[in-house]
C-alpha cells in the first residue's frame, strides 16, 4: 500500500515542486496554503505523511505541526525550511517534526526523508 502525503506550502511554486518530488514515490492527497487549511485538509484525508513549510499566513507550519501532532501522534512531518531558519527548526522539533529539508527542495533528499521516518 502507497503511504498518503499532504503538501503544505503558502507559494504554489513551492507545492508543485514538492508534488511533483512526492508523486512517484507516494499518493498525494491534498495541497493547503497554510496551517490552518493543513490542520483541516488533514482530518478530512488523514495521510501517513505530511510535507510541512515552516512560515506561512494564518497559521505557521509549526503550529500546525503541533495541532496535528496532538491528535495524531503516529503522523510524519517532515519540514521543508529555508537554510537560514535554524532556530525555528528547533521549535518545530519540539513541537514534533519528524524531519526537515531544505529549500529549494530536492526530490532526492525529500523523498528519502520522508520514507526513513514512515519505516
Amino acid at each position: 500500500m502507497t503511504e498518503r502525503v499532504l503538501v503544505v506550502d503558502d507559494s504554489s511554486f513551492q507545492r508543485t515542486v514538492v508534488r511533483d518530488a512526492l508523486e512517484g514515490s507516494f499518493d498525494v492527497v491534498g495541497e493547503a496554503e497554510n496551517g490552518a487549511e493543513a490542520v483541516e485538509l488533514f482530518e478530512a484525508h488523514e495521510p501517513d505523511a505530511v510535507s510541512m513549510d515552516v512560515v506561512m499566513p494564518e497559521m505557521t507550519g509549526i503550529e500546525a505541526t503541533r495541532a496535528i501532532k496532538e491528535r495524531w501522534p503516529d503522523t510524519v512531518i517532515v519540514m521543508c525550511t529555508s537554510v537560514d531558519q535554524q532556530e525555528k527548526m528547533m521549535e518545530a522539533v519540539k513541537a514534533g517534526a519528524d524531519g526537515y529539508v531544505t529549500k529549494p527542495v530536492d526530490p532526492d533528499e525529500l523523498v528519502p526523508e520522508m520514507k526513513s521516518h514512515l519505516g
